[in-house]
């Protein structure tokens, strides 16, 4: 049997793997990964779906730990891909179903899925894999962990966790199974979250967050309060409800994902929020703001989300200023760190007071620290150990943390995204690759692909320099310009005497060209591209791209 990585290992996003078992093939996770600085003008991350579809006819399935989207977000793409005649039965608890339904829905795909919910603790069956589903504290409700009972032993993945004794549902990660489990039939092997894995101690419990909301609203009594967190995060939800309830105040939602899942988990018994406290956006510029509690979308500074449109002064529903307190009850995700900077920045300049996590203790991760990841490692004391989830750093301090927990250095793997290992009655090891790369999506998947990328952060960086010559080419001339269009390159006061010296050697070059006996219009492109570029980097230092256009007349 194998195990395969095509993503998750060596960032945050895009976890996805596959266990292979007599020929089957199962998909545990399908998640996407939100883009950088350096991704303009991309619009999603997925993984490389190509060793799965090629494979479409022997896959089983997909499992899902839990229902963030960089676990569940790259469903409605890779069903797009999928040619199988029958829908793709997917696994999870109703609230991950739920979740990933939505995405699946307005990608108009759901004739193409089966979703089969699981219980905690269920254990079922799926052709040749026995799965069975542990419960796990996360900082979305009802996570598991997934315990495969393979040929080769059993197979523990933690998916993401943190070891909260006292979360706001009671529902706690199920320590006693898994010590079960490590005793018989034993674990043999150990995916375990790795994203915290260079943080000391454990993490906070969730309920620690309730007292300091509570304080807040006492303190903003008379003043209209804006809380921004992630939309998935139903129990931070459930105590900013709790807060505002108990000041006398509605609460409202505001963006399309707060709505759905406030929807979802109030359906499914997960979110308390009386029928008439929550009411409509539409409703909240006739209130008084003292009586009014608003839940946004936005707490990562994502483009064109809900309170990045406040911010900028762009909402309809309603307009942030002086008066209001606007709490981020978020951390910023790696890498989002100026988007969220500056979405502060822009709610100060419009007069609202703004609470994040520098200044209050308004979030606890989900993720397990240090503490907690050595007492995973301790009670379900693998024979074998691969982390995962998490950067490369995360990964290697995972790793040390195992060896010095007991495991033998070479039994701890720090593998990355394509890596394939094999389970053997006589070990485990890497005996492979799969593609894993990664699939950009600007608009429709596969628009763009790295040399696309790097085109544009050359254009960000440097700026275009575009060439236009018509050329007669029966008789052998000039019959327009060159002429010379920039973008990016030189300002307006430098631009005429440099634009004038580029189209002389732009001329030249064609010109000599010409003398030479070159007739194909296509033949032009390097002596004017190598003539201009020499140009620039004499005069400018810098080096656009350069773009030739040569028009036969």
């Amino acid at each position: 049997m194998r195990v395969s990585f095509l993503g998750g290992l060596g960032e945050i996003g895009r976890n996805a793997a596959t266990i292979e078992i007599a020929g089957r093939v199962l998909l545990v996770d399908c998640g996407l990964l939100f883009p950088n600085e350096e991704m303009p003008g991309v619009d999603l991350v997925l993984p490389d779906f190509q060793s799965v579809c090629e494979r479409s006819g022997d896959l089983e399935g997909c499992v899902l730990t839990h229902g963030h989207e960089d676990h569940t977000g790259a469903l409605s793409y890779l069903l797009e891909m999928l040619d199988r005649p029958d829908p793709l039965p997917v696994w999870g608890s109703a609230f991950t179903l739920g979740i990933a339904r939505n995405r699946i829905e307005e990608a108009g795909l759901l004739s193409r899925v089966t979703f089969v919910p699981v219980g905690d603790g269920e254990r079922w069956q799926a052709g040749p894999f026995d799965i069975e589903t542990i419960p796990v504290t996360h900082s979305v409700p009802h996570g598991h962990a997934l315990a495969f009972h393979t040929p080769q032993g059993l197979i523990l993945h933690t998916g993401d966790f943190k070891i909260d004794q006292s979360p706001v549902d009671g529902r706690r990660t199920d320590l006693a199974r898994i010590g079960q489990l490590a005793k018989d039939p034993g674990i043999r092997l150990l995916l375990s979250d790795s994203t915290n894995a260079d943080e000391p101690g454990f993490t906070d419990t969730e309920t620690s967050v309730g007292p300091v909301l509570k304080r807040l609203f006492v303190q903003a009594r008379g003043q209209r309060v804006i809380v921004a967190c992630f939309a998935s995060h139903v129990h931070r939800i459930q105590q900013v409800v709790d807060a505002a309830l108990e000041e006398g105040r509605v609460v409202a939602t505001l963006g399309r994902s707060m709505a759905k899942n406030v929807s979802l988990a109030r359906s499914l018994g997960l979110l308390r929020i009386p029928d008439g406290s929550i009411v409509d956006i539409e409703t909240i510029e006739s209130r008084d703001p003292g009586q009014v509690c608003v839940l946004s979308t936005g707490s990562q500074g994502e483009p064109m989300s809900a309170l990045v449109r406040m911010a900028a002064g762009e909402s309809k529903w309603l307009e942030v200023g002086a008066g209001d307190v606007v709490v981020l009850s978020s951390h910023a995700i790696p890498g989002n760190e100026w988007a969220v900077s500056t979405l502060i920045d822009d709610l100060y300049r419009r007069g609202a007071e703004v609470v994040y996590t520098e200044r209050e203790a308004v979030h606890v991760s989900g993720h397990a620290r240090r503490g907690e990841l050595a007492q995973m490692l301790a009670l379900a004391s693998p024979e074998w150990c691969v982390p995962i989830h998490g950067e490369y750093r995360h990964l290697v301090n995972h790793a040390h943390l195992a060896a010095s927990m007991g495991i033998a250095k070479d039994h701890v793997l720090i593998c990355e995204d394509g890596d394939v290992l094999a389970l053997t009655g006589s070990g485990i090891d890497l005996v492979g690759s799969v593609p894993a790369g990664h699939t950009f999506v600007d608009g429709v998947v596969g628009d763009i692909g790295h040399g696309v990328l790097r085109d544009r952060r050359l254009l960000a960086e440097e700026g275009v320099v575009v060439v236009m010559v018509g050329i007669d080419t029966q008789e052998g001339t000039v019959v327009v310009g060159p002429e010379i269009v920039t973008r990016g390159w030189v300002g307006a006061e430098d631009a005429a005497d440099l634009l004038d010296e580029a189209r002389d050697r732009a001329s030249a070059a064609v010109e000599e060209a010409l003398v030479a006996g070159v007739r194909d219009p296509e033949a032009f492109r390097r002596p004017v591209r190598q003539a201009v570029g020499r140009l620039v980097a004499e005069r400018t230092r810098r080096r656009p791209m350069i773009v030739p256009v040569i028009l036969e007349a």
